[in-house]
């Protein structure tokens, strides 16, 4: 293929994409009038927050099933790397080869050193997944953080700071840690992977840090699952698939592919690869307050962070035969670490009796606006998690729960929106320890 040829091929091949990446932008506009039209129409209706409810669940469902494709083909490729076949009966041009069974079929499965003689003319391509997680993710981000800044993301006990300034931290957050970390992929440091990974993970805390002392504990720990999946993503859109590109058109030429291009676009994979652990805690971590509401909540962060590279790490040296079990305990000893370090602090009952009727007004105050049959919280239509104090033994009964979120970990109320005291905590903490007694 001449040089002339292969410009038409790059701009045929960059035309294709504008055209596919139109139609998705399109359907993408189409979802979201759909959306606000059906929005107004539940408006009238008097359904808002229910409507609101089901598109949450929709983006969060959507996200975790693009996730998993994604980061399960991520894991199944890695295998693939580390349990090839490089020296049994392998042709000139392989770089290896594997045999596998699964769902009672045998697979065969061979790589190229750089590229085969002749493409095919079907080629499976690893990337929509990939994007349409971070969307989702991006769009969950809007929905639930940005557009409720003052209850996610804020915390007037960590920085009094304006909704639009948390929000600026938050996309700030996202595209720096982009920049600073792919400027480093692009230095002599990439090719020093133990520096690299330490550098690396300095950056990480450094965020974690900076984020968790100026937005509340949970939107920190969002924030940092956010970044490394925005690390990833733009792994996959600004190097993994533009290398691939370029190798299949070079092949396409005729030409010789450059098989550095292949080699680094394998180090961002991997580097995904690594990272997939982490972010996937960060999804769940709104469920464990007793991670984000700690004190030194980015300190566990970059301690869980750690011990999940730590097996991710044994995973792949495992698949390529070499046995690092001493990885495995140094996770399991930094697990049981943090399981101490989060601990609360053992605390007796005072010896002056704590009433109900002292508490009631506070459960009153700070709870039931959300904690009801009938929330009267301007975000909260429905009671979270079906959670109502309505009355004293329903109270009583999450009693256990009340010590965690609103003594121990001080996270709710969310955002502490209603200003609930140290002194009054304590106050319920003493009436709990005392034995929760509504008499």
């Amino acid at each position: 293929m001449k040089k002339e040829e292969l410009h038409e091929e790059e701009i045929k091949e960059l035309l294709d994409d504008l055209h596919l990446y139109k139609k998705v932008i399109g359907y993408l506009i189409a979802l979201l009038l759909v959306g606000v039209a059906i929005y107004y129409l539940a408006e009238d209706a008097g359904w808002t927050s229910h409507v609101l409810d089901w598109l949450h669940l929709v983006v969060r469902w959507a996200h975790i099933v693009l996730g998993i494709a994604w980061i399960g083909a991520s894991f199944y490729f890695i295998f693939l790397e580390n349990s090839l076949n490089r020296t049994n009966n392998l042709r000139d041009e392989l770089a290896g080869n594997l045999w596998a069974i699964h769902g009672g079929g045998f697979y065969y499965i061979e790589k190229y050193k750089v590229a085969p003689g002749q493409l095919p003319e079907k080629l499976h391509w690893f990337k929509f997944e990939a994007y349409f997680t971070w969307l989702s993710g991006a769009l969950l981000l809007l929905m639930v953080y940005y557009m409720n800044a003052g209850s996610y993301m804020i915390d007037r006990e960590v920085a009094d700071i304006s909704e639009s300034t948390a929000v600026s931290i938050g996309i700030g957050s996202l595209i720096s840690g982009w920049l600073i970390y792919d400027f480093l992929c692009r230095t002599s440091l990439l090719q020093k992977k133990k520096a690299f990974a330490l550098i690396g993970l300095i950056i990480v805390a450094g965020y974690a840090w900076l984020l968790s002392h100026y937005l509340s504990g949970r939107a920190a720990f969002i924030h940092v699952g956010a970044l490394l999946g925005t690390m990833m993503v733009g792994n996959v859109f600004f190097v993994i698939i533009p290398s691939q590109k370029a190798l299949v058109r070079a092949a396409k030429a005729g030409q010789a592919p450059n098989p550095e291009l292949g080699k680094y676009a394998g180090l961002r994979s991997l580097h995904n690869n690594y990272m997939t652990l982490p972010v996937l805690f960060t999804m769940i971590s709104n469920h464990f307050p007793v991670t984000f509401g700690h004190a030194w909540n980015w300190a566990i962060l970059l301690g869980l962070t750690l011990t999940s590279v730590a097996v991710r790490h044994y995973i792949n040296e495992h698949e390529k035969g070499r046995q690092l079990a001493y990885l495995l305990l140094i996770a399991f000893i930094g697990l049981i670490a943090l399981v101490f370090v989060t601990a609360p602090a053992t605390k007796s009952a005072t010896g002056k009796k704590v009433t109900f009727t002292q508490v009631a007004p506070l459960f009153e105050k700070h709870c039931t606006s959300c904690h009801s049959s009938r929330p009267t919280d301007e975000i909260y239509k429905v009671a979270p998690n079906g959670v109502m104090f309505d009355s004293p033994e329903k109270i009583r009964a999450m009693a256990d729960k009340i010590m965690t979120r609103a003594v121990h970990t001080q996270s709710m109320p969310q955002g502490n929106k209603t200003g609930m005291t140290k002194e009054e905590r304590e106050l319920i903490g003493d009436w709990i320890r005392q034995g929760a007694n509504i008499d």
